[in-house]
């Protein structure tokens, strides 16, 4: 051994001082890889999910290297002769390589003290909008809605959102406080029907279907004013008029359930379809163009 040391230091000119650090940085390279190939062994023996071996490997590979240039680092720089710095700055070191993982298990705690959802409510997170079915340490799970399949059903696509997403996408609650949302139906008709009779014949429609959702919806929204500021004035069914380029618009809006949404558009619109039938003075208006010839419109 002494043989080796005094070749080193006179053919190579290596200081045994630097000797001794080129050979804990071996051991170090050693020590670590023994380690990942003994993890990934029983990894591959136990976790049959494919996906799963590749999380696995791939966080591995960040950071078993992390670990290795900081312990290196504190074999050859003399900076980290003071255990205390050399642990902070290992824990920086981690931080930056684990930056995501962190940043997930931090959005878990926020999700599971502060509450922003639960499994079960129907939740928009950016442009992701579904059923909350699974919250996970560092991941949580929707079943997808809306996308191209209209009024908020489901797609039957299952999105795994990182709890990152917490801190970084604004989150809608669909569930929590207040169950109940605001839906419109718009209605277009003719400027030649007895628009005045269509609205009185919509807001008994959109009544007989929503009106008894109101006295829930104000049980709701008191005991919901008791930890947030929601304040609603008039809660029941109620039809707005406006004038649009092809005809009258009248507007009903109501209370609905958000699982209900498109069942309840459903409902109000056959009903609406029959009643229109009863009455020659009431017609559906589409898109049209109008021209004059002569002093007179013509279509």
């Amino acid at each position: 051994m002494n043989t080796i040391r005094e070749f080193l230091s006179s053919t190579l000119g290596i200081s045994p001082e630097n000797q001794l650090k080129i050979l804990m940085t071996l051991l170090v390279i050693i020590i670590l890889w023994i380690i990942q190939l003994i993890i990934l062994r029983f990894v591959w023996r136990n976790v049959k999910d494919v996906k799963m071996r590749y999380q696995w490997k791939r966080s591995l590979s960040v950071f078993i290297p992390a670990i290795g240039i900081l312990l290196i680092g504190g074999v050859w720089l003399s900076v980290f002769s003071q255990f205390g710095a050399f642990l902070g700055l290992m824990a920086a070191g981690l931080a930056i390589a684990l930056k995501d993982p962190l940043t997930n298990l931090a959005g878990w705690l926020f999700i599971l003290f502060r509450k922003p959802f639960a499994v079960g409510d129907r939740v928009q997170i950016g442009e992701h909008a579904g059923d909350v079915i699974d919250i996970r340490l560092f991941q949580f799970t929707i079943l997808e809605i809306g996308n191209w399949v209209e009024a908020d059903q489901s797609t039957g696509r299952m999105i795994h959102l990182p709890n990152g997403k917490v801190f970084t996408e604004s989150q809608a609650n669909y569930s929590t406080g207040f169950e109940y949302i605001w839906n419109e139906i718009a209605v277009l008709v003719t400027f030649e029907s007895n628009w005045p009779k269509t609205k009185s014949v919509l807001q008994e429609i959109v009544t007989n279907h929503a009106e008894h959702l109101s006295a829930s919806a104000e049980k709701e929204i008191f005991e919901a004013s008791k930890s947030y500021m929601i304040y609603y004035k008039n809660l029941n069914p109620i039809v707005y008029t406006k004038v649009k380029d092809s005809g009258v618009q009248l507007t009903m809006r109501y209370l609905c359930n958000p699982r209900k949404r498109r069942s309840s558009e459903n409902e109000i619109w056959e009903e609406v379809l029959i009643q229109f039938e009863k009455h020659n003075d009431i017609d559906l208006a589409y898109p049209t163009t109008r021209f004059y010839k002569s002093g007179n419109p013509m279509e």
